[in-house]
């Protein structure tokens, strides 16, 4: 007789509670395949151009609404050298898409009362107390206040956007100690920089857990949840899953990146909350049903419905505009690991107002629209694969209209 979603859910997460972390075997939660839809069929021969013209190597997209797969597409390849076919379960290196599961996972310990958005981060970690700041002539001053826990989780706390790959060559508290060595580049709550400030909070989740960070995800996120391809490293029995890493040569025809560092497939020594988790889009998926559920996936709970809402509410001082990778971004602000688009129009996008999403480096990237119960997932895998000019097509403007317009028809 066939199990029931929640009784194959419910044994994957049994499972996953007393398995190794490394022998992650069982069956994949995959996403129902989703009915051939032309109302898609523009969005598939969007991508699928890029594909067929040398500008991506493969690409997985995902749309979801109402509770459904609306739309799934897998095309391309994994390599390009090798020439091995994506697939719906093909697994991405998804760099700061790891962002919103570390803020989640600091959501599950502010439930249980062991931190407060305005506490001082130093209570947590101490080797950041009477950290000074840099101004813009060299000369040091102090803190205007201690930087807070909301200010941390919103890019806000002062630490300045250089030297990650440095940051993580020990371990989290090497990352500690180097920190503390530094000075912070802007006054705490003043501005918006791109920083080391969720590996930080990976940091800090350890220490008020008692658990590794990635021990913690396993158990409260990923096996509840069902994710079982997502982790700080891959399953050798599940390398041949893995995409490649691309980049574009001095002709610019697209090649498998030489320079790219080898997957994990252990444990890594730093765990970086920051952007280190590899996963699949039947895996995200899960992790963004979650969200716009409220909290709740299959009946199980990883967060109250209101603990939701609160990541998704701007923090940011009036006047703080999101900075990334140029220009301030009008009309977007920034909640707790997650950004939200306060004014659509601003933002010259056809996202509702209370949207919220994130991406990563090497160009995967997502969004949920809670008002139109709607989800999209994106997986590509190319150096500076999110950064403009870089040779990467701008995916996420080709997505917004095209999944719009044919959700709307």
């Amino acid at each position: 007789m066939a199990l029931s979603r929640t009784t194959f859910m419910a044994a994957a997460a049994l499972l996953a509670a007393h398995a190794p972390l490394h022998a992650q075997t069982r069956p994949r939660a995959t996403p129902a395949a989703a009915p051939a839809d032309d109302r898609f069929a523009a969005l598939d021969d969007r991508f699928r151009a890029l594909v067929d013209e040398g500008k991506l190597a493969g690409i997985v997209t995902l749309v979801a609404q109402h509770g459904r797969v609306r739309h799934t597409q897998a095309y391309g390849v994994q390599d390009v050298g090798t020439r091995t076919p994506v697939r719906a379960d093909t697994i991405w290196r998804i760099a700061s898409m790891t962002k919103p599961v570390t803020g989640v996972a600091m959501m599950i310990l502010y439930e249980q009362g062991k931190w407060k958005l305005d506490d001082p981060v130093a209570r947590f970690v101490p080797e950041f107390r009477g950290l000074q700041v840099k101004m813009p002539d060299g000369t040091l001053v102090p803190q205007v206040h201690p930087m807070t826990m909301r200010e941390l989780m919103s890019h806000t706390a002062g630490f300045a956007a250089a030297g990650g790959a440095e940051l993580r060559e020990s371990d989290l508290q090497g990352m500690i100690e180097k920190l503390a060595r530094m000075p912070l580049a802007t006054q705490p709550g003043s501005d918006w920089v791109y920083g080391p400030s969720v590996d930080i909070q990976g940091y800090i989740v350890e220490k008020l857990s008692g658990q590794r960070l990635d021990r913690f995800m396993q158990d409260r996120i990923f096996a509840p949840l069902g994710m079982v391809d997502t982790q700080f490293w891959v399953d050798p029995a599940k390398l041949a899953r893995l995409s490649s890493l691309h980049t574009y040569n001095e002709a610019g025809k697209l090649v498998v990146a030489d320079a790219a560092p080898r997957p994990s497939t252990a444990p890594p020594r730093f765990l970086a909350g920051g952007g280190g988790l590899y996963s699949t889009a039947p895996d995200y998926l899960r992790f963004a049903r979650m969200l716009l559920g409220r909290g709740t996936l299959d009946g199980k709970r990883i967060l109250k419905p209101e603990t939701v809402a609160l990541m998704q509410r701007n923090v940011l001082r009036p006047g703080i505009k999101v900075d990334l990778y140029g220009p301030s971004m009008d009309g977007i602000g920034f909640g707790l690991d997650l950004a939200v688009i306060l004014d659509p129009a601003a933002a010259k996008t056809p996202q509702s107002r209370g949207s919220y999403y994130w991406g990563g480096a090497f160009g995967t990237w997502f969004w949920i629209d809670p008002s139109r119960d709607l989800i999209m997932i994106g997986m590509i895998q190319n150096v500076n694969g999110s950064i403009p000019g870089r040779g990467t097509p701008s995916l996420r403007p080709i997505a917004y209209p095209l999944v719009y317009q044919a959700i709307a028809q």
